[in-house]
């Protein structure tokens, strides 16, 4: 069989139990990056294009948020609260859910990257959080994932007091990874675009950062029996702190759907080679990729994760990890708001001549 629903009815039979709503607009566009191919001279590279999933500005996070958002509207809230950092995709995405579906929101900002120009905390998808209505508080200690997660429980505690049903959003490890299971559908779309266009790739790049889209990718292709390498760029962590979290994150989606143990530790592959000088932070192999990316294919990708990970696809071939006999897929994850915030910063490279 040939059609496009063959791997994703397999998939969906493992998750027609959580509710889901819809929000992504897939599938999203496969497709061969032509011009980036011959530059590099390398494999041929093809892009998922999940840029393109069309909600509120694109990206990865409307899959994660089809199964959150189901389960929170099927218990009944009237409010969602989010924390992220303050460029978070994630919560950018479920403030545009939640004024989608009528409900409340509350997002919690974590300054995690220090000393930023006002337009980091004004532009890009702080100022879209503003227009789809969304309540903001600041949470100062940045870098401290648990910290921030029990601030804003506190939050949800102070809403319920007062009546409210909230339905709290977090990424911490050891969080129902929900998120997981919008991208085991996607690995089902994808085996399907690549039998339905005759291509087959030799591995899968993305970013990796708090792994709900890692995690689904891979367990996805291994519950549809497919051996395809899923080479996660750490976007935040370091490679041994990424490796364990994707890990612990594995073993409880496999629990949630009940499926057993499907992965192996040794499909569990992080890089974390473009990740300095540290999360929301630029480098050299940021601002290549975003110039490679714009100039050869018109394709946005943005400082903090796309770029990085963008690089990383490049980059492991540079290292002699990909060879040129063979065919790479990118997932483009989105995050095309972001940009806006490192204007400065952006301007003043290309200002300085840099070119592909």
């Amino acid at each position: 069989m040939n059609s496009f629903s063959t791997n994703i009815d397999r998939v969906n039979s493992l998750l027609t139990t959580f509710p889901r709503v819809e929000l992504a607009n897939i599938p999203t566009p496969l497709e061969k990056m032509q011009r980036l191919s011959k530059h590099i001279a390398g494999p041929s590279y093809f892009v998922k294009r999940d840029d393109l999933t069309g909600f509120a500005g694109g990206g990865n996070k409307a899959r994660q948020l089809e199964y959150s958002f189901g389960e929170a509207i099927q218990r009944g809230a009237d409010m969602i609260l989010v924390t992220g950092a303050v460029q978070s995709n994630y919560v950018r995405s479920a403030a545009a859910a939640a004024a989608k579906f009528g409900l409340s929101c509350h997002v919690q900002l974590e300054n995690r990257v220090d000393d930023m120009p006002s337009s980091y905390h004004q532009s890009g998808n702080v100022l879209l959080n503003k227009l789809f209505g969304a309540s903001t508080s600041t949470f100062h200690i940045g870098e401290d994932e648990a910290a921030a997660d029990a601030n804003i429980a506190d939050i949800a505690r102070d809403y319920a007091k007062k009546g409210r049903k909230p339905y709290l959003l977090t990424l911490s490890p050891d969080t129902q990874p929900l998120g997981a299971l919008g991208y085991m559908r996607c690995a089902g779309e994808i085996l399907d675009q690549l039998h339905n266009q005759n291509k087959s790739v030799s591995a899968i790049v993305v970013a990796s950062g708090s792994a709900a889209t890692h995690v689904g990718l891979l367990l996805g292709l291994r519950l549809l029996r497919s051996r395809i390498p899923v080479y996660g760029i750490c976007v935040r962590r370091d490679k041994k702190q990424q490796v364990s979290r994707v890990k612990g994150i594995v073993r409880l989606a496999e629990n949630l759907i009940g499926c057993g143990e499907v992965v192996q530790e040794d499909d569990i592959k992080c890089h974390d080679e473009w990740l300095q000088p540290g999360y929301g932070r630029t480098n050299e192999f940021v601002y290549e990729a975003m110039t490679l990316a714009g100039n050869l294919e018109a394709m946005v990708v943005d400082p903090v994760y796309t770029a990085k990970s963008f690089a990383g696809a490049i980059g492991l071939y540079r290292q002699g990890l990909f060879n040129k006999s063979q065919n790479i897929l990118y997932l483009h994850t989105g995050g095309t708001p972001a940009i806006f915030a490192y204007e400065r910063e952006i301007t003043e490279t290309l200002n300085q001549g840099l070119t592909t």
